[in-house]
């Protein structure tokens, strides 16, 4: 899943495929510009010069170390590749949660919920469950109160456990709206009021609304929710990748890319 508005409760039924499961729910209205969206954004994904391939993968990867023996939740998991494959490297008795439901045949030991991310302890199954790892990778935007679903992530981690989250550099989207609107960046940068835009990467027949953020804003979600920030990344292409692919460090040296932070709950929080 990726940022954008926020996803619904929704409820439904499940079953299993392959080695793995999948079960869950059908996504309500609020629900269907992501799952309108989700296979352009998994064909994006997947092309070589993919930014998620060359950059923000490899970034979130590295991050997590050796996953070996470890359970790991993944929020807004799109189609569960991702966790699929820290699963084939060893993950164990993981749990991936979208609202879109339309996942890849998980291996032994995934389990693919159809579910809402803003409210896990509600989602099927996860009741009582405490994982190692829990990941909201370019999906913490979907919450509908990002302190309340970073306190239910903390509260399901197990006690050496930490949250892997990454969101796009604000100043990114502060950056096309002040070229759309004919605005300076600090204005948009610090503008307050929701904003609609259509995703011309992936599909531009689907309209987006955004609540804008700064760095304070998402500092102090962290803060709020209980956690503190062991490391922070902002990565770049590597230098064979920006010299293969000059479009793409073009895109970053405008954008400037993704952010990301490995949380870990404050003492007595």
């Amino acid at each position: 899943m990726v940022e954008g508005t926020p996803a619904p409760d929704t409820d439904g039924v499940g079953g299993s495929v392959g080695g793995g499961v999948v079960s869950g729910v059908v996504g309500g209205d609020a629900s269907r510009p992501w799952q309108t969206l989700a296979s352009g954004y998994e064909q994006a994904r997947s092309r070589e010069d993919s930014l998620d391939r060359l950059v923000e993968w490899p970034a979130q990867r590295s991050l997590l170390g050796d996953v070996t023996g470890l359970t790991i939740l993944d929020a807004g998991c799109g189609n569960g590749a991702k966790l699929a494959q820290l699963a084939r490297e060893g993950a164990v008795g993981s749990v991936g949660v979208d609202v879109n439901g339309d996942f890849v045949t998980p291996p032994p030991g995934v389990e693919l919920v159809e579910g809402d991310l803003s409210d896990l302890a509600s989602v099927p199954g996860l009741a009582g469950r405490r994982f190692d790892r829990i990941l909201f990778l370019q999906s913490f935007g979907y919450a509908a109160d990002g302190v309340a679903a970073l306190r239910t992530a903390r509260d399901m981690l197990t006690d050496d456990g930490f949250i892997l989250l990454t969101r796009t550099q604000p100043v990114r989207y502060a950056l096309e709206r002040a070229e759309e609107n004919g605005t300076t960046l600090g204005e948009e940068y610090f503008a307050t009021e929701s904003f609609s835009y259509r995703h011309r990467g992936w599909n531009d027949q689907v309209t987006l609304t955004k609540r804008p953020y700064t760095m304070s804003d998402l500092l102090n979600t962290f803060s709020a929710a209980g956690l503190w920030i062991e490391t922070a990344v902002e990565p770049q292409l590597p230098a064979e990748a920006a010299e293969r692919y000059p479009h793409k460090q073009a895109v970053m040296n405008k954008y400037l890319g993704i952010l990301m932070f490995t949380l870990r709950p404050l003492p007595g929080g």
